[in-house]
């Protein structure tokens, strides 16, 4: 996901969902929803939005015929999970529940995908990885490198263990949606000798 930099001063010392959702409407920008607090994310770098579009497209062609549609980082994901109220636009996320139909968010995710950067390693491994794992529809979880090619995969199923697969050849199975993920497909328009350069500064 794209960072969430900055803390936007609240009208009131708590913020409700229905005033985020106000402002969320009237605002340029895309902002998250953290407990009563609202904060605005910084733009994405083109190698994020390669990956992420990549990822949402092979989802896309995959799960043709199937019951379950990806959704773009355009869709919100409203969560509820004890004393967490939350409100977050993942990089990707595939539906499956048909009763999930909210015109403003959905609830119930099986698949999450999040690509990584520098600003939001912390938030995704740690902050949004929890929050996620709170969600009773959700099966798996993946981090997306940028400088590599490189997924590390939680899964339910084996108790949000991480699994990685990286390089080329390497092939994101998931048995969850009954599909395959070829890693190079994800990564296909990334500029390596681009990132290569970008690192050795």
């Amino acid at each position: 996901m794209s960072a969430a930099l900055k803390l936007l001063p609240p009208p009131s010392p708590v913020i409700t969902w229905e005033q985020y959702l106000q402002r969320l409407a009237a605002s340029k920008e895309k902002l998250e929803y953290v407990n009563g607090q609202i904060y605005a994310m910084a733009g994405a770098t083109d190698d994020h939005n390669r990956i992420a579009g990549d990822a949402f497209f092979e989802l896309r062609q995959a799960l043709k015929g199937k019951p379950c549609e990806p959704f773009m980082a355009d869709m919100l994901l409203r969560i509820e999970s004890g004393l967490d109220k939350l409100g977050y636009f993942p990089d990707v996320m595939v539906i499956c529940d048909k009763a999930d139909r909210n015109p403003q968010h959905r609830t119930a995710p099986k698949l999450l995908v999040e690509v990584l950067s520098k600003s939001t390693r912390r938030i995704d491994t740690r902050e949004k990885l929890t929050a996620y794992q709170g969600l009773p529809s959700l099966e798996v979880y993946i981090t997306l490198e940028q400088t590599s090619m490189k997924a590390t995969i939680y899964r339910r199923s084996n108790q949000w263990w991480p699994e990685i697969v990286e390089g080329e050849a390497a092939i994101i199975t998931l048995d969850e949606l009954g599909i395959k993920l070829a890693l190079r497909d994800v990564y296909a328009r990334v500029e390596w000798s681009a990132v290569e350069s970008e690192s050795d500064t």
